[in-house]
């Protein structure tokens, strides 16, 4: 079961560089959080966006599919305390992604260096 696999929020697309956290949220102390690796990791979500379009999708949608093609047995569970994100977050067991889907961002995130530790 992938843990956090929206990777708590960046992966929705709306979180950028000037993007505040509170001191109480776990982010503000998170090296991928900061307005420089948030930066720097931009290309994944440039990535998702890209994709998304195509789809007609969201990032996050595109993100939770790409969990869910990688093998039968993966069950993302997102968090949210929002009824629309979670209508969004089951919107992604609608998209299909093509073996081309696929291999597309295999090879697009083998050229992103992801910058900041997880924790």
């Amino acid at each position: 079961m992938p843990y956090s696999p929206l990777g708590r929020g960046y992966l929705t697309g709306k979180i950028d560089e000037s993007t505040t956290f509170d001191s109480s949220d776990i982010r503000s102390r998170n090296p991928r959080f900061t307005p420089e690796a948030i930066r720097a990791n931009r290309a994944v979500i440039d990535l998702l966006e890209r994709i998304a379009t195509e789809k007609g999708a969201t990032p996050a949608q595109i993100a939770l599919a790409w969990l869910l093609a990688q093998k039968p047995w993966i069950v993302p569970i997102p968090g949210t305390r929002k009824l629309h994100r979670l209508d969004e977050n089951l919107g992604a067991l609608d998209i299909e992604l093509t073996a081309k889907d696929l291999n597309d961002i295999k090879e697009a995130m083998a050229d992103i260096r992801v910058v900041g530790h997880r924790y």
